[in-house]
This record gives C-alpha cells, sequence and structure tokens, in this order.
C-alpha cells in the first residue's frame, strides 16, 4: 500500500510539473492580447445634426450596433466599442497594423445607391438583403448582392426599363460601377465589380451587410498606442504574475511544509488549466484580466489554507494524520464553497453589467475561482493523502503541525 501511494504521488508530481514548465509559455503567448498590452489604435467619434437626420438617443444606439457589427467582421481581437455621453462613440482596435484603412471602414456612412441615366435613385441599402465579396469566372474581385424580395421587384423593374443602358452603382455618392444592363435580372441578385484585390471587396461587403449610418459621424480623435508602451504594460504584468506567484508559493512552503509544497504544485496546475481555459475560450487578455488572474492565484491557495488548518485543529484533538486529513477536507469543503460562491456571483454581475475591460477581469477571476475549487478538492487531495499513506514523514512537524496532540502516545500513530 505504501508503495503504491507513493508510485500515484511521484507519477502525479511528474506529470504536473512536466506539463507545467513545457506548456506555461506558450499557452500564455498564444493568447490574444488587448489594446493595453499589444498597442493599435484609439478612437473618438462624434455624432452631428444634418438637415437629413438629427442626433437622437434611438441614432446613437444604432450607430454603436453598426459599428460592433463592422468591427467584429474586421476579425479584430477584443474590439471594443461603446458610448461616451450623448454624442460620442469610443472604439479601439487591437493590434491594427494600418490605422487609417480600419477607420475608413468604421466612419463610413456607407450609404449605396442605384441610379438609372436620369439620376433618379430606384433602390438604397435598404433593399439589400446581404453582400459578400467572392472571385468570378474571370479572377475578378467582385461584392455580390443579394435583395430582399421587395429590392429584388424593384431591381427587375429597374433592369426591364434599362435594357441597352447603363445603372451607376454608387456609395457614399460616389460612383462605383456603372454596368451596362444586357437584359433584366429577375433574380434579385447582382455584382459590383472594379474592387482592386480580394480585401477591399471584402471591406465594401462589410459596410453593405451592416448598412448606413442613421446619422453622420466625425472622427475627432485617433491616437495609436505603440507596440513599446504595449510591451512595457505587458513586461510589467508578467513581473507582478511573477512576483505573486513567488511569493503565494514561498508563503505555503514556509508555513506549510511539505503540505505547503503539494499545495504549491496544485497550483502550478491550477495555471496550467486556467491558461488552457482562456485558450480554449478563445478570450483576450487585458490588464484588468491580469489583474483577475494574479488576484485569483491568492484565491487558489486560500482553499488550501482553510483545508490544512483544520487538518491541523483534527490532529491535535488526538486523530491520525490520514483521518486529520479526511476530515480536515470534509469540514473546510462547505466553508470553501460558501466563500468562493460569493466571488463567483460578484464575478458574474460584473459580466453581466460591465462592459469592455470589466467583463475581462470578470471572466479571469471567475474562471480562476472555479478551477482553484478544483484543484484544491481534487488534486490537494489526492496528494495529499498519497504522502500521508506513503509514510515517507513520520513527524508531524513536517505537515506544518507545530504543537504536540493533546493526548499521549501519539507519537506511534502514523497509519
Amino acid at each position: 500500500m505504501r508503495k503504491d501511494s507513493l508510485l500515484k504521488l511521484l507519477a502525479a508530481v511528474s506529470v504536473i510539473v512536466a506539463v507545467f514548465f513545457t506548456f506555461v509559455a506558450p499557452l500564455a503567448t498564444s493568447i490574444r492580447q488587448g489594446l493595453d498590452l499589444q498597442g493599435g489604435t484609439h478612437v473618438v467619434l462624434e455624432a452631428e445634426d444634418t438637415p437629413e437626420a438629427q442626433v437622437n438617443e434611438d441614432a446613437m444606439e444604432r450607430v454603436v450596433r453598426i459599428m460592433e457589427k463592422r468591427v467584429n467582421e474586421l476579425g479584430l481581437a477584443e474590439p471594443i466599442v461603446q458610448r461616451q455621453g450623448e454624442r460620442r462613440i469610443i472604439v479601439e482596435l487591437p493590434g491594427i497594423k494600418d490605422p487609417d484603412k480600419a477607420i475608413q471602414v468604421i466612419g463610413k456612412t456607407a450609404m449605396l445607391e442605384f441610379k438609372n441615366e436620369e439620376g433618379e435613385t430606384v433602390l438604397n441599402g435598404t433593399d439589400l438583403k446581404d453582400a459578400r465579396e467572392q472571385t468570378d469566372q474571370q479572377g475578378q474581385n467582385v461584392v455580390a448582392l443579394e435583395f430582399s424580395p421587395e429590392g429584388a421587384e424593384k431591381f427587375a423593374v429597374l433592369t426591364s426599363m434599362n435594357v441597352g443602358r447603363t445603372i451607376a452603382i454608387l456609395l457614399d455618392g460616389e460612383v462605383l460601377t456603372a454596368p451596362r444592363v444586357n437584359e433584366a435580372i429577375t433574380g434579385g441578385k447582382a455584382v459590383i465589380t472594379g474592387n482592386k484585390t480580394l480585401e477591399e471587396a471584402h471591406n465594401l461587403a462589410i459596410l453593405l451587410r451592416s448598412g448606413s449610418l442613421p446619422v453622420k459621424v466625425n472622427i475627432i480623435e485617433t491616437r495609436t498606442v505603440g507596440p513599446s508602451l504595449g510591451q512595457d504594460s505587458k513586461d510589467k504584468s508578467v513581473f507582478a504574475f511573477t512576483v505573486g506567484l513567488g511569493a503565494v508559493v514561498l508563503f505555503m512552503a514556509l508555513f506549510y511544509r511539505v503540505s505547503g509544497i503539494v499545495a504549491d504544485i496544485s497550483l502550478m496546475a491550477y495555471v496550467i488549466i486556467l491558461l488552457f481555459a482562456l485558450k480554449l475560450l478563445d478570450a483576450t487578455l487585458t490588464l484588468p484580466g491580469v489583474a483577475g488572474i494574479i488576484l485569483s492565484i491568492g484565491m487558489a491557495v486560500d482553499a488550501n489554507v482553510l483545508i490544512f488548518e483544520h487538518f491541523k485543529e483534527e490532529y491535535l484533538s488526538g486523530k491520525t494524520l490520514r483521518l486529520s486529513m479526511d476530515a480536515g477536507f470534509s469540514r473546510a469543503f462547505t466553508t470553501i464553497f460558501d466563500s468562493n460562491i460569493t466571488t463567483i456571483i460578484a464575478s458574474a454581475v460584473l459580466f453581466c453589467f460591465g462592459t469592455g475591460s470589466i467583463r475581462g477581469f470578470a471572466i479571469t477571476l471567475g474562471l480562476g475561482v472555479v478551477i482553484s475549487m478544483f484543484t484544491a478538492i481534487t488534486l490537494t487531495q489526492f496528494m495529499t493523502k498519497n504522502l500521508i499513506a506513503a509514510n515517507i514523514f513520520k513527524n508531524p512537524w513536517i505537515y506544518g503541525i507545530n504543537k504536540r496532540p493533546k493526548t499521549e502516545g501519539e507519537v506511534k500513530r502514523f497509519g
């Protein structure tokens, strides 16, 4: 039994340590990073009243939704779109190499119009159902349009009445293309040619799909967060993470000795599981998210502290090491669950009602608490019980117990 327990303990420790040192760096570097860690572009836009459209609450909400749709379709890492006051919108674009191109996409009004040779607008963006970039059989980059049922009828009438004539397709008043109509088109589909690259067609399709902005929007501020500033924030975060983790590891080893070292090994597993979960969720790490991770590290060993303190109390009452550890886990479980569930509830509230970086903090904190409960209740318990069962150390001082038990003859009771 002792040999079997020792083998289980050594196997668990070897696997956790090996996985930690093999995957901690690749996992940490593979997680997407926000604007404050990798740099990017910060844009402030302001809505303006025009004779055609006045700025109001409904218009601003629609602008935010359209901006979010456009930015998300650009495939950026954790873009942030949020209101500032009554007329302003803040857009943060992490990792953008060409800010001007992104600004052109988010700032355009995207008013699509189909005009006949007399200059009359017969269709506009409201008649559009979908727009997708593609490459045709001739290798040209085009935007394929699909109209709504009502728009398809209008387009069929427009093309049937203009056979042999041109139809101008305009975006924000500029002519994109003016194809000649050879025959009536009744399928409710058309293409826009003239795109030099597929990326250009992709950006145009995004604008058309998201629709035109309901009010005029001006870009009043553009600020670029350089990679050096982001790297400085990243370096400081890594330093804080290392110091926090090192301090916790040292504290557990000094106060709880071998039991603390077991908890530290569980903490390694906790870090790996947390990073893997963030990678699996395709989360984006920001400075508040790093703060949530550092805070959750301290909370990760909190459960172990409760377990070991109950373990000491049970041993000093006269029980064996094995029975004391079993009782310590049993008594600590309710306290651990109650204390952590309140933090999880707070994290859930922050995630539901917070925005941007606050939600990132809530995710890392809540996820960290859940994982810490798992590692404490399963891994720490498994390794500690096998350590005691292996009977390597017989002196209770090794397990962080400094006092003598209350009853006599306890020296023989280490099974």
